[in-house]
Parts: C-alpha cells; structure tokens; sequence
C-alpha cells in the first residue's frame, strides 16, 4: 500500500462523516419544522459557538470509560457526566481529581497514537493534507478531553487564578497519604482511592486489564526499528537493548530516589549524587552520539517508545498489587506513578499558563460561558465574586 490515492480520497471522505455532522441532522430537521430552515440553521451556528460540541465529545468520554470500568471489574457508582450552572471557580487539583483517568490519560495517548501517525506513515502517503482530513475528528476529540474542564471553568485563564491553582496542585502532589487523609489534600489518597475496584475485581477482570495493557508495549517494538541508530536493523537484539536501556533508567531513578531519602538534609551529598548521575548521563550520551550515529530525532522516538512502556509497567504493578508488595516493589510502583502524575499535570498546565498570561483569553472565556446572562444585562463579575452585601443584609435582619 504505497501511495493510494483512491484509499487515501476514500479516507477523507470519510473524515467528513467522522465529524459527526449527519448526528445533527434529525435536530436540524425538528427545529426547522418548528420555527423555520433558517432558524434551524441559525440555532445549529450558535450551538457550535457556545461549545457545544465539544461538551457532547466530553461527557461522552466520562460515559465511555465507566461503562468500561464497569464491564471489566463490576460494580456500579454514580458518576456525574454534566454540570449545571457554576458560577465558582474549580481548582486544577479539583479538575485533575475528576478527570485524570478518564479524559486526560486516554486523550495522551490518542496524542501519541496521531504524532506516530504524522511521523511514520509518510511511505504510504502521497501528500500530508491527507492527514489533516483523516484524522481532523481525532484531533478534535483529543481537545474536547483535554481542555474541555478548563475552557468551561469560570475565570479559568485568570493569571492570579492560575499561579494560585499551580501553587496548590503541587501542595496536592507533594503531601503524604494515610489514614484518615482525604483525597482532595494528597495525591497518594486519591491514587489509592482510583485502585479501589481493583481489590474487589475477580480474575478475569485482572486478566483483560492485563491484555489491555499490552498494547502499550507495541510502541516500543514498533519505534526501536524507526531509530537511526537501529541503522534499520530488524534484528531481536535492538529490541533487547531498548528494554536493557529502559531498565537501566529505571534503577539509575531508583537509585537517585534512595539516595535522596537516606540523605535526608545533607545537601552536599545529595548535590553529589545528582551531579554524578548528570556526568554519566552526558559521558553515555556522547558515546552514543560520536560512535554510534544517535540523533535528536532518536531522543523524541525513544521518548515515545519508552513513556507508553513505563505507564504499562505501572498499570500492570496496580493489577498485581499484593505480588508486588510481597516482593518490595510497590514502593518503585509509587514513585513511578508520582513521575507520570507530574509529567501530565505538565502537559496539561503549560497550555493554560501560557493562554492566561494574555488577558483578553480570559474575558473571551466569561463572554463565552455567560454570553446569555451579558445579554440580559447581568454583571458576571459581581456573581463571580459571591457578593457579601446579601449575607450583611441578611445578618442585620435577624440582628
């Protein structure tokens, strides 16, 4: 399959069907025998300016992954797929909490799934406008689950908001789980929390999440053999190597890890080891590139190749979480975890810090959230900050 243009038209033709756009149709139809073609067409315009889309692609999201959730391990849970009208400001820990494992770690992958799409699959495509119809509708639904929680959050892009929210998502991140610690003030409570069905799944639930997760590992075969420093070899002893480089990573983190507990306040010995890790890192790393032909091109593969590898080493120590406990390895399944909730946390904030830095992202989010209530006359900033004269007027007359 070396450059078709029929597959590829047939793809793209496709594409205008994958938008979602027949889904409307029955509503087009029913609004315009009620009120008219035109208003029909014109509520349909409005729709899409107030997101509405985007809503839909979100809450279907939270449906999918908890049906799925609950076809694999049982049990059932009320979980909310909507909001109402929120006129307070919902913290990033908040949004992280809520949305973490059900939007944001599958929107990441999709992410890596379409970059080694738009990398690797030049050899069969004839031109790259093709991509952009192909996989449009991938693209609009990695958005929606990304940054669907933050576009219709209130004040959402307010700089202060931001720095204040990045001030206590790492107060969350970096406080100690334990008894009686509620999820919303450590992050090792709530990623205990987001195990619970697994406790109670059976064998055959551990199992399919098992097979699952070794989709993850297909990256890594599939990009290793892409390296320049592969130097298209197809032998099984690249693929070898990059689990021993892999591995080799991870005990050099582990061990840095170590260090650093068993230090504790010695800043000079931590200093130390931190500086010798980094003199063996930049030693290895010109070895490689001088003599062994490395790029940066093979940096941003192997990052691909390795981060889809890692979260499945995780996700299969969570499955298996009393083999690992037995033989002490839960403690290296947890700092793992807590490098991947950092690294996402990352990606997900470094969009919104650079979009509140400019102001006027942030007054055309409360346009877009209260466009009706601006229309109607109402001051959105006064709700925004939740009024006190009601409660002092309240208080005098009960006074």
């Amino acid at each position: 399959m070396h450059q078709s243009m029929a597959l590829e038209e047939a793809l793209a033709t496709q594409s205008v069907f994958q938008l979602g756009l027949l889904l409307v149709l029955p509503m087009v139809m029913e609004i315009g025998l009620e009120k008219g073609f035109c208003s029909a067409v014109c509520d349909f315009i409005i729709m899409q300016l107030q997101l509405a889309s985007v809503f839909f692609a979100f809450q279907l999201g939270t449906k999918v992954h908890y049906f799925g959730k609950t076809i694999l391990h049982g049990s059932c849970k009320y979980r909310p797929t909507g909001r109402g009208f929120v006129v307070y400001h919902a913290k990033f820990s908040e949004n992280y909490r809520q949305y973490s494992r059900s939007h944001f770690v599958k929107g990441l992958e999709l992410v890596i799934l379409l970059v080694l799409y738009e990398v690797y699959s030049h050899s069969y495509r004839s031109s790259n406008k093709f991509y952009l119809f192909i996989t449009l509708s991938m693209w609009f639904l990695v958005g929606s689950w990304l940054f669907a929680p933050f576009v219709f959050n209130p004040s959402g892009f307010d700089w202060q908001k931001t720095v204040d929210d990045w001030t206590d998502w790492k107060r969350w991140m970096g406080n100690r789980g334990g008894i009686g610690i509620l999820p919303y003030r450590s992050w090792e409570s709530w990623w205990d929390e987001e195990q619970e069905h697994l406790k109670f799944s059976n064998i055959r639930g551990r199992i399919l999440e098992i097979i699952l997760v070794f989709r993850f590992f297909i990256y890594q075969y599939g990009i290793v053999y892409h390296l320049d420093i592969a130097h298209r070899s197809k032998n099984t002893v690249v693929y070898g190597l990059s689990w021993l480089v892999l591995v080799t990573t991870l005990l050099v983190l582990k061990m840095v890890s170590m260090g650093g507990r068993r230090s504790g306040a010695e800043f000079q010995l931590m200093f130390r080891i931190k500086a010798l890790v980094f003199l063996g890192f930049m030693s290895v790393m010109t070895v490689l590139f001088v003599v062994c032909g490395l790029t940066i091109s093979d940096l941003f593969a192997c990052m691909l190749a390795f981060l889809p590898t890692g979260w499945a080493i995780l996700l299969i120590g969570q499955v298996c979480r009393p083999l690992f406990k037995k033989i002490g390895l839960w403690d290296s399944v947890k700092e793992l975890a807590r490098a991947y909730e950092y690294i996402m946390g990352l990606l997900l904030f470094a969009p919104i810090a650079i979009l509140s830095w400019f102001p006027f992202v942030s007054k055309f989010q409360t346009r877009l959230l209260f466009n009706q209530a601006f229309s109607r006359g109402l001051r959105i900033s006064m709700i925004l900050l939740r009024r006190k004269d009601r409660t002092k007027t309240f208080s005098g007359k009960s006074t």
